[in-house]
């Protein structure tokens, strides 16, 4: 039974990854998912505004971005309340490489790419196999469109691939209007992997208080099912490779997100409601899946249910989306 994968051409012995978190910030938390089976960890974000704010020494800019932060714990954050600054995240990825044998991959979190490309070399010098970029812009201006909005995301894609020799993925939002074309574009500009999707913590309003609130809530098997759809239709169409975050909570959730045409899958919520071991549960449970199936190996599963498979996936999926409104009581 073999459940080795390739991802960012790491070679991995399961597609089973941690994705950006606070874990990272605790070295017993990080030995834990070493002694899990993680095959890979990625370090929380590190994000422009610290840069910003170690080059100019003020955090007067940070308003300009109070949408953007998809990993922040809290949605309008303090100086005070980023978990490790630029030198300590750097030192971090490297205690981190020393004590894990899995391939360690850094994440930059921004908007504008001010900075990324200095800290991006940092973090090539500091260990990291491969950087993750978490590009998320909101558009409030009205002057700005979708095409200027993707023009800046590939701009910082070149400009950080030109300046790093380590594989570069990068951490996708849905909300794009023609994902397929813009992922090509991506893979283009330099991107070695794509990874489906970030999921953005938006605030509610407190009705008594008058004010927004930060919350935030943990995933769960549903919000899978958008990740599968994109990777079953950028599956083998594109040269680099797929990973799903967002929704992989059990062995089921896996399998399908590898049937889809996933090469790795990335996991937080589940370990941070269950421990670090809820990996080796899920990776036990695929394998007894598999044998049961009689799968030899993940490369036999990996994209069977893709659109890849349909001889017309469009209107495959115009099918489909008859037969569910036309079927619903």
């Amino acid at each position: 039974m073999y459940l080795s994968t390739k991802y960012l051409g790491l070679d991995l012995p399961h597609p089973i990854t941690v994705g950006a978190s606070p874990l990272v910030d605790d070295l017993d938390q990080v030995r834990r998912l070493e002694d899990a089976g993680a095959a890979a960890i990625v370090m929380h974000s590190l994000f422009e505004e610290q840069l910003i704010r170690e080059q100019i020494g003020t955090v007067e800019s940070m308003e300009l971005h109070a949408n953007s932060f998809a990993e922040a714990q809290s949605y309008f954050p303090e100086p005070l309340e980023y978990r490790l600054g630029p030198e300590a995240y750097l030192e971090q990825i490297m205690k981190v490489k020393q004590l894990v044998s899995c391939p360690v991959i850094g994440s930059l979190n921004g908007s504008s790419g001010e900075g990324w490309v200095e800290y991006a070399k940092e973090i090539e010098k500091a260990g990291a196999d491969a950087l993750e970029l978490n590009i998320y812009y909101v558009a409030k201006a009205f002057e700005v469109d979708s095409a200027l909005v993707e023009r800046r995301i590939l701009e910082i894609v070149s400009q950080v691939k030109s300046a790093i020799n380590i594989p570069v993925a990068v951490k996708l939002s849905p909300y794009l209007t023609a994902l397929r074309n813009f992922a090509v574009s991506l893979v283009k500009a330099g991107a070695s992997g794509l990874v489906l999707f970030n999921r953005f913590y938006q605030p509610d309003i407190d009705i008594e208080e008058l004010e927004a609130v930060p919350t935030l809530k943990l995933s769960d098997s549903s919000e899978l099912l958008l990740r599968l759809r994109w990777a079953a239709i950028l599956h083998k169409q594109i040269d680099a490779s797929i990973a799903i975050t967002g929704g992989v909570h059990t062995g089921a959730d896996a399998i399908k997100a590898v049937m889809a045409g996933a090469d790795s899958v990335q996991i937080v919520s589940a370990a941070l409601q269950n421990g670090p071991e809820v990996i080796k549960t899920i990776r036990e449970d695929m394998k007894a899946w598999m044998q049961k199936k009689e799968y030899e190996s993940l490369t036999q599963m990996k994209g069977s249910m893709s659109l890849l498979k349909s001889p017309n996936p469009e209107a495959f999926e115009r099918a489909n989306y008859m037969r569910i409104l036309a079927g619903w009581r």
